[in-house]
């Protein structure tokens, strides 16, 4: 096997093409973060993007997008924005980790939200999880039809939409919303829900917001991002930023306006978003990994995702294990409690922000 490690920007159109012809050929690798149009955007924005290319005896075989973070770490590309990450390669073809990294000179390459199902890393997970599905291939009716059978979430929040209509203005829905003001207010709400949570502003980190400009342009129907909007009269009340491709939708920067949550605005744009996204070939919404009581609710089936790291022998893999435990001892300890809090979180979330902007 050869491989081949490039710039996003040098693969060529024969390349490019079979990358995507991969993705169409199997409903798995069909998530908008896979395609090669989310690694160029990420390229023109993190210098160390790259992609190894595999080839075999059949020609190519796959295609490994990658970054390398503090001279040394690789990690999936978009590392932070991504929840959706692994090797996009040709059906049927095997691969081994190990050599993998060589060929790409990685010591370590970490990932959270790699694909489970991808065996040649199955031996470095950490942890595996299941990432909530709306599965929408029978229709939006049927998935209706099944969460209704399971819960009265769709009955409680249409209640609340009529309520809202009633008090606050009649519901629109756009779901491909152009309007500046639309992500206006979903910038305003999720830069508010970072403070209050204290992480790191996303919106606020300068090569995310280059990657989500551009793939906001996109014209591209293999992945583009994608604003819908809930409104009540002219007011909107919530808003998601996704990333789309023609049969998955990622769900990705979701945000409402808090003075109306008591309308559960957000459920009921995750219904809107089902129900339009049925309607334009959209078969399946990953909502992403998360405990979050709403996603229990609304998803109807779900999909194995693992956190973990591969490493060669040495001692920046062992180096890097050691951080990890000390960072999750310090989270989930008292030690962590304190520190979430007063003049050293601060210290530490602006800390966290700043790694994550290089």
């Amino acid at each position: 096997m050869k491989i081949s490690v490039v710039r996003p920007d040098e693969l060529g159109p024969g390349e490019l093409t079979a990358w995507r012809q991969f993705q169409k050929d199997q409903p798995e690798l069909q998530n908008p973060f896979l395609a090669p149009e989310f690694t160029v955007a990420v390229s023109h924005q993190r210098p160390t993007a790259r992609v190894a290319v595999l080839e075999d005896s059949g020609g190519i075989a796959g295609f490994f997008p990658f970054e390398v973070r503090n001279r040394v770490v690789g990690v999936p590309v978009g590392f932070g924005i991504t929840d959706c990450q692994g090797l996009v390669h040709r059906a049927g073809f095997e691969w081994d980790a190990l050599a993998l990294l060589k060929a790409c000179k990685l010591p370590v390459w970490e990932f959270d939200h790699l694909m489970a199902g991808q065996t040649a890393f199955a031996g470095y997970h950490a942890e595996t999880t299941g990432s909530p599905l709306i599965d929408l291939r029978a229709g939006y009716p049927a998935y209706v039809e099944n969460r209704n059978s399971g819960g009265d979430v769709v009955k409680q929040t249409l209640r609340k939409q009529r309520k809202m209509a009633r008090e606050v203005g009649e519901e629109r829905f756009v779901w491909d919303d152009r309007d500046p003001g639309a992500l206006a207010a979903l910038r305003e709400w999720k830069s508010a829900q970072y403070r209050r949570t204290q992480q790191y502003d996303r919106f606020d980190t300068p090569w995310i917001e280059g990657v989500l400009e551009e793939l906001l342009a996109s014209t591209s129907d293999d992945c583009r991002a994608v604003v819908s909007t809930v409104y009540a009269g002219d007011r909107p009340v919530a808003a998601h930023l996704g990333l789309r491709s023609p049969s998955v939708l990622a769900y990705w920067f979701p945000a409402y306006d808090l003075d109306l949550s008591k309308y559960s605005a957000g459920i009921l744009l995750c219904l809107r978003m089902a129900e339009a996204g049925a309607a334009d070939g959209i078969q399946t919404i990953d909502l992403g990994k998360s405990e979050a009581l709403y996603k229990t609710r609304l998803m109807n089936a779900e999909t194995p995702v693992a956190a973990g790291r591969v490493g060669r022998p040495g001692l920046v893999s062992t180096a890097r294990r050691t951080q990890t435990a000390l960072a999750r001892s310090i989270k989930q300890g008292a030690l962590g409690e304190k520190l979430k809090n007063g003049r050293t979180g601060k210290v530490l979330r602006g800390l966290k922000a700043r790694l994550a902007s290089r």
